[in-house]
């Protein structure tokens, strides 16, 4: 499922950051590296397997929100260069943190990313993959610093289809960081340079295509709380804002997904490889979803498909905001298929995507990359794929969707903390909602969606079975962030 970001800032010392501090013990959250790991990275961050090619004449740059070396836990996985082609068309460079130049098969680090599967992201601050010394710091493309790195060249003709792929390790140097609204204030102005102004084009030209073959990118809003301190006169102790996703995120996505859909194409053709996989969603997500919609007076005509849908929503709106996050769910059932051999998968296909796709371009981030990466490679080189990536290969799956679930608990339990604060001072207060859940054999009880601030919660307490899908007055009876999920937050028909 598609990340949901979420911060909280302000009053380090508050109740709501305690909350969530007191949560990383409760959920088990790794904590710091064990003094093994963190001894092996240092070395490996001082001596790493170092290319041959060198690329370090490409201007790279990076995209990404300010501060991005570090925030959240995360390093600068990604860096980027556009330039048109002689004759037409244009030529994408993708630059991909290349961490198996630090990371030893077997070794300590490498063990630790196993156990580990993927940064965890948390409203206070991210749990990295990889220790500080790597992820942030020897294997991160910081600008001004050479960094070995695994190179991905996508020619494109004039409407942005793919006509020619290459992959190989080399060494590059991106020239600067750079934020994502000040790229788009450039180009909104005409003013920036080419490569970057390039990025519009390419990113509409993918956009189009991806509309064309029935696909979905989903940039989800990211919801930040500022927690007051208690002495602030007037007002509640906290604040929401939903801060909308950029054009410019839009097109960088596209780029991501360019890069993916190209080294799924690479391995199917080698027969061997890992995909990330998802069927349809199922008609009773769907429906969901569309109760979710009516209760946050969404807009979805019934003749209307999902991918139709979000293509009239506008984040700006905290309405269409609050559903944006919601669509995640509908994208949980994805998952990574491991094939070799020859002997392609029944799915080989994500339903978003509506193409193969592949994890390539975050390996910082998430333990499948890598090994996606070392099979394209051997793919695009006509070589055998190393036996350290085929030995681990039939256990990845289980190893991502472990990952997977304590991500998933993890963001469900800070959200969960996170509404009951907002709502810790309104229990007594009347809010409107839709019902999107009913419980199968207590039809009194289910789930609500509350249109503003946009909460799901429980909802209990009354004499008459719940309307599903129907718009009802809720009542708030309970928000307590210290409580134990599932009685943080609970509601009743007014």
């Amino acid at each position: 499922m598609p990340r949901r970001p979420l911060r909280v800032t302000g009053a380090p010392e508050g109740p709501l950051r305690a909350a969530l501090a007191a949560l990383r013990t409760t959920l088990g959250v790794p904590g710091g590296f064990p003094p093994e790991v963190l001894a092996e990275a240092e070395q490996a961050a001082r001596d790493p397997a170092l290319p041959l090619h060198d690329a370090t004449d490409i201007p790279f740059f990076t995209l990404d929100p300010p501060g991005s070396a570090g925030l959240d836990g995360t390093g600068l996985d990604r860096a980027t260069h556009l330039s048109r082609r002689r004759g037409g068309g244009y030529r994408v460079r993708c630059a991909v943190a290349d961490v198996a130049a630090f990371v030893a098969p077997a070794g300590a680090v490498d063990a630790e990313t196993h156990r580990r599967a993927s940064t965890l992201y948390l409203p206070d601050g991210g749990v990295p993959l990889h220790p500080a010394v790597l992820g942030q710091g020897a294997a991160s493309l910081l600008p001004g610093q050479t960094r070995p790195a695994v190179l991905w060249t996508v020619d494109l003709d004039a409407e942005g289809r793919t006509r020619a792929v290459d992959v190989r390790r080399a060494l590059v140097r991106s020239r600067a960081q750079l934020d994502r609204a000040g790229v788009q204030k450039e180009i909104d102005a005409g003013t920036a340079d080419e490569p970057v102004a390039l990025l519009q084009d390419v990113g509409r030209l993918r956009e189009r295509l991806e509309a064309e073959r029935g696909g979905i990118s989903l940039v989800v809003p990211e919801l930040e709380v500022v927690e007051h301190p208690a002495d602030v006169p007037g007002g509640r102790a906290y604040e929401q804002a939903y801060r909308a996703p950029l054009p410019a995120d839009r097109w960088n996505a596209q780029l991501s997904l360019l890069t993916g859909m190209a080294a799924a194409e690479l391995m199917l053709a080698h027969g061997t490889g890992v995909l990330r996989t998802l069927p349809a969603a199922p008609d009773g997500a769907v429906g969901r979803l569309r109760r979710g919609a009516h209760a946050l007076r969404v807009d979805w005509p019934h003749h209307m498909s999902y991918a139709a849908l979000l293509r009239t929503l506008d984040a700006d709106q905290p309405r269409h905001a609050a559903f944006l996050r919601e669509c995640a769910t509908l994208l949980s059932g994805a998952g990574y298929t491991v094939f070799r051999d020859g002997g392609l998968p029944a799915i080989t296909t994500h339903a978003a995507v509506a193409a193969p796709y592949a994890h390539c371009t975050a390996p910082l981030s998430r333990l499948a990359d890598r090994y996606a990466t070392e099979i394209c490679l051997a793919a695009a080189a006509g070589r055998d794929v190393p036996e350290w990536v085929l030995a681990a290969l039939d256990a990845l799956p289980d190893r991502m969707a472990e990952g997977a679930r304590r991500a998933v608990a993890v963001e469900r339990e800070c959200l969960d903390v996170v509404e009951a604060a907002l709502l810790k001072d309104r229990v007594g207060e009347l809010f409107d909602g839709g019902v999107i859940d009913v419980d199968e054999h207590r039809p009194t009880a289910g789930t609500v969606h509350v249109e503003f601030p946009a909460v799901v919660a429980r909802v209990e307490g009354g004499t008459a079975p719940l309307p599903l899908g129907e718009r009802l007055r809720l009542r708030l009876t309970r928000a307590d962030p210290s409580a134990p999920s599932p009685a943080r937050v609970r509601f009743s028909p007014a």
